[in-house]
């Protein structure tokens, strides 16, 4: 059969056009940049490093990004972003310093300055104005710090300081865990717990409550004023922190008893326990993420190696357990996860670090019901040990966040 040179002509316009959108339909697409600190060898001394991963929209699965650069001292321990994700922030706790990166459009990270303290940092958070950065640290005392941080994310002096301790029980031992501020910038709070009071290796010497939390408001200039009732029960080995978008609900993992402890915040920022908690997790919850729209909580669970997920009521903040179509409420991770983060770009993938596993587990979140599957070819490699995780969007996508 002859064709004439019309017909030859739409053909070959046919076939180019398939070939362009078979192109397309494959292209990667950025979606997120995700930073994971680890080590950078099995030695105690071994330098943290900061591994950059891209996020494809489509899949959710990962791929090296940028190259790996050092965090700046040894035992990267946690990190945090400013709302804008200009701005890193690592806490190197054997070091005892928290180092400052700036972020480039292509996740390229800059080590820009640092700060000493005189303890080992164990958490941060900034605040969404992305004016102060809080660190708690300490490993027998907490310590509760607040530095300025300039509009190019310099940290600044000090601006205020609080020592964290249980009334009536000053001598006890109180180790700080996790820190958290509102979306408000309006109040913050630390989880602790005590030491004295809490010793699975040994003979308590105290009969305090073993976990608390501690909770500021933060007035001009950046004056920390203890919250009404502050410090407020949490169980017994809190494990990690975190508050909805919409300055409501305060959800903390409770590592030894294997809960989820939920709050409701009152005018001025007391906390107040939710009816019916606390809520089951998996063993050992290691970590705590709500997404960005402040319907679904996600927990990790250290032991089980898993993670588990509630959808919450927002009239009250309870959370429900999520049940996927196997009747399961638990979602399988690579060994022991120990943080985990969801993306702010499209809220719909769910990441953790997974510690006895040097890699990072991802998932896919149907946002309607809440239900993870996993991503393609997870697990995903990491150095050794990787202990945080935070995710940037990439490009102009919008973020899937409610405005407080």
């Amino acid at each position: 059969m002859k064709f004439n040179k019309m017909s030859q002509l739409f053909l070959v316009s046919t076939v180019g056009l398939l070939v362009a959108v078979f192109l397309a339909g494959c292209q990667l697409v950025t979606i997120d940049y995700i930073f994971v600190a680890s080590s950078s060898g099995s030695g105690s001394g071994s330098t943290g490093q900061i591994q950059t991963y891209a996020v494809d929209s489509e899949s959710g699965a990962l791929r090296q990004g940028e190259p790996t650069v050092s965090s700046g001292g040894v035992g990267p321990l946690t990190m945090a972003v400013t709302s804008n994700y200009y701005h890193l922030y690592v806490a190197n706790a054997t070091s005892k310093t928290v180092v400052h990166f700036s972020i480039s459009t292509n996740g390229t990270l800059t080590a820009a300055d640092t700060i000493t303290l005189a303890s080992a940092p164990v958490g941060l958070a900034v605040n969404q104005a992305n004016t102060y950065l809080y660190v708690v640290s300490g490993t027998t005392s907490a310590t509760l710090s607040e530095y300025p941080l300039s509009t190019t994310g310099v940290i600044g002096g000090l601006a205020a300081q609080e020592t964290l301790t249980v009334p009536g029980y000053g001598g006890d031992e109180i180790v700080p865990v996790a820190v958290d501020v509102l979306a408000n910038n309006n109040n913050v709070y630390a989880a602790t717990y005590d030491l004295s009071a809490y010793n699975p290796n040994g003979t308590p010497t105290s009969s305090a409550n073993p976990g608390w939390v501690f909770g500021y408001s933060v007035g001009t200039s950046g004056a920390l004023t203890a919250t009404a009732g502050s410090p407020y029960k949490a169980g017994v080995r809190p494990s990690g922190i975190t508050s909805d978008p919409v300055n409501r609900f305060v959800y903390v993992t409770d590592f030894a008893s294997n809960e989820l402890i939920g709050y409701s915040i009152q005018t001025g920022g007391p906390l107040s326990f939710m009816v019916n908690g606390p809520f089951k997790t998996g063993n050992e919850p290691s970590g705590v993420a709500i997404d960005p729209r402040g319907i679904y909580i996600y927990v990790s669970n250290a032991l089980d190696s898993s993670i588990t997920g509630y959808t919450i009521a927002l009239p009250t903040g309870t959370p429900s357990a999520i049940v996927n179509s196997n009747g399961s409420q638990v979602y399988a991770t690579d060994t022991q996860p120990v943080s985990i983060a969801i993306d702010p770009a499209l809220g719909r993938f769910v990441y953790t670090t997974n510690y006895l596993g040097n890699s990072v587990s991802g998932f896919r979140m149907d946002t309607t019901t809440g239900v993870v599957t996993p991503t393609q070819a997870t697990p995903y490699p990491s150095g050794f040990q990787p202990t945080a995780l935070v995710i940037v969007p990439h490009g102009n996508h919008s973020l899937q966040s409610v405005t407080p």
